[in-house]
């Protein structure tokens, strides 16, 4: 019979379940247990089984630049880090609220690795995470509007919960540039939130983005009511 219900749990690939009711055969547990014990165990295994498998998948599925976890942050006060702020972001309230964050510094002060950290604490929760240079995400785009792919990459990332746009400003926006941040802001405006990492303070984000109308409607959308981090400090790399 155990040998039975195991080859059926692999059939219907209730992973979780096999492993432990494994468990429970090889070392004789399920006698001291009772029926409801048993199958509350078996329950929560195929549970966390499968969360585990939701959560490396969204981990996989994002590509971040570095496998970075909120625990690992240097919280030093030369950083002007805020750790009761990072905390908070961290329990993912901020993506639930449809909010945004802004991350800027100077280059190595860790914008990229708290953006990742932030991220992976949002898979961890169960949320759909997309990171992107900023640069090679629309040098993408345009290639894909080559081949009329681009609306479905654009819907794509609209679904996405949370978007990570790491290193922006590194280079004036040209116009078709201009427009597909629009069109990406524009989509996710009070429905989905955003990170965006930048070695230019804020206040000079709009020479960046070019073309005063567009800029406003960007702006606008993403930093009147976004949470503001401000790495301060010297290069990490160098230390």
């Amino acid at each position: 019979m155990s040998s039975t219900i195991l080859n059926q749990m692999s059939y219907m690939k209730l992973h979780g379940m096999l492993r432990s009711y494994q468990a429970m055969l090889d070392t004789n547990q399920h006698h001291d247990l009772t029926h409801d014990e048993v199958i509350n165990i078996l329950i929560q295994s195929e549970w966390e089984d499968r969360e585990n498998k939701k959560i490396g998948r969204h981990l996989r599925l994002a590509k971040f630049r570095y496998a970075a976890t909120i625990e690992e942050i240097n919280f030093t006060a030369s950083r002007g880090l805020d750790k009761t702020q990072v905390l908070r972001l961290s329990d993912g309230s901020f993506i639930k609220k449809k909010e945004n964050i802004l991350i800027t510094g100077a280059t190595g002060v860790g914008k990229s690795y708290l953006s990742s950290a932030l991220g992976h604490q949002a898979c961890q929760l169960g949320y759909r995470t997309l990171y992107f240079n900023t640069q090679k995400l629309f040098g993408k785009l345009k290639m894909l509007k080559a081949d009329g792919s681009y609306p479905r990459e654009m819907s794509r990332i609209e679904k996405y919960d949370l978007l990570i746009l790491d290193d922006f400003g590194l280079a004036p926006l040209d116009n078709i540039a201009r427009m597909m941040l629009l069109e990406i802001i524009e989509d996710r405006h009070s429905s989905k939130s955003t990170i965006i990492s930048s070695q230019l303070p804020v206040a000079k984000w709009y020479e960046v983005i070019g073309e005063s109308t567009v800029a406003d409607a960007i702006l606008d959308r993403m930093v009147h009511t976004a949470h503001r981090i401000e790495l301060k400090g010297e290069s990490l790399r160098k230390k």
